[in-house]
C-alpha cells in the first residue's frame, strides 16, 4: 500500500500544461460566480463553519484562503478576528465579486505555487473546495509550507465530501484529482514538513488539518 502511494507523489507537470489547466479554470469558474452565492444548500452552511472552527484561528493570526472563488469562507474566517486576511484565487473576476462583499480581505489574483508572501508569515492556510484542482500540487505545497510559521495548520476540505468530485469529473473541462484518505495525506504531506492532526471523512464532510512541523 504504501508503495502505491510513493508511486503517486506529487509531480510538477510540464508548464505548459499548467497553464492549460490554469486557463480552463479561469474560463469555467468566471462564468459561475453567482452559482456560489447564497443561500447554500442544506447544511452546506452548517458544514463551513465547522471546516472553519478546524483549524483554531486565533485573534491576531494571518490567514491565507486559496482558491477563495467568491469569498464562501472569508466572513466566516473574519468572525475568528484575524489581523490579515489574503484571498487568493486565479479567477480575477470572482476576486471582484469577492472584493465587493468583503472589502476587508486582500486580493491576490495568482496560483498559490507563484504567490509571494513572505516566508513564515501564515498562522492558517484553507484549502476548501480546491485541492482536486491545483494542477502543480508539488509546487504549491512546497510554496505553502515556505509561507506557513512552524505551527501553523492547513485546512484541506469540500463541504460536500469526497465523493462529490465523482459527481463532477465526467463534465469538467479539466482534470480532477481525488481527496487523499488519512494514510495517503500523510505520506504525500509529509515531504513538505506537515503533520496530520485531525481527518474527517463523512458522506458529505471532508476535513484534514494539518500541522506545520517545528525543525530544526
Amino acid at each position: 500500500m504504501i508503495k502505491h502511494f510513493l508511486m503517486h507523489a506529487y509531480k510538477t507537470p510540464a508548464k505548459e500544461e499548467i497553464q492549460r489547466v490554469n486557463q480552463l479554470q479561469r474560463d469555467f469558474f468566471s462564468k459561475l460566480i453567482h452559482v456560489f452565492d447564497p443561500p447554500l444548500p442544506k447544511g452546506v452552511p452548517e458544514r463551513l463553519e465547522k471546516i472553519v472552527a478546524s483549524a483554531k484561528i486565533a485573534k491576531g493570526d494571518v490567514v491565507l484562503d486559496v482558491g477563495t472563488g467568491t469569498g464562501i469562507l472569508i466572513p466566516l474566517i473574519q468572525a475568528y478576528e484575524p489581523d490579515v486576511i489574503f484571498a487568493c484565487d486565479i479567477s480575477e473576476m470572482m476576486l471582484v465579486h469577492l472584493q465587493n462583499q468583503y472589502p476587508y480581505a486582500k486580493t491576490i489574483a495568482a496560483d498559490v505555487r507563484d504567490l509571494d508572501l513572505p516566508d513564515q508569515g501564515i498562522d492558517i492556510v484553507f484549502l476548501n473546495a480546491c485541492y482536486p484542482n491545483i494542477a502543480d500540487k508539488n509546487k504549491s505545497f512546497r510554496n505553502i509550507s515556505r509561507m506557513m510559521k512552524p505551527g501553523g495548520h492547513m485546512v484541506i476540505s469540500h463541504p460536500m465530501g469526497r465523493s462529490f468530485i465523482d459527481s463532477l469529473k465526467k463534465n469538467s473541462p479539466f482534470p480532477l484529482d481525488d481527496f487523499p484518505e488519512k494514510s495517503e495525506g500523510k505520506i504525500l504531506l509529509e515531504p513538505y514538513g506537515f503533520d496530520i492532526q485531525e481527518f474527517i471523512d463523512e458522506s458529505k464532510l471532508y476535513i484534514l488539518v494539518a500541522t506545520k512541523q517545528h525543525r530544526g
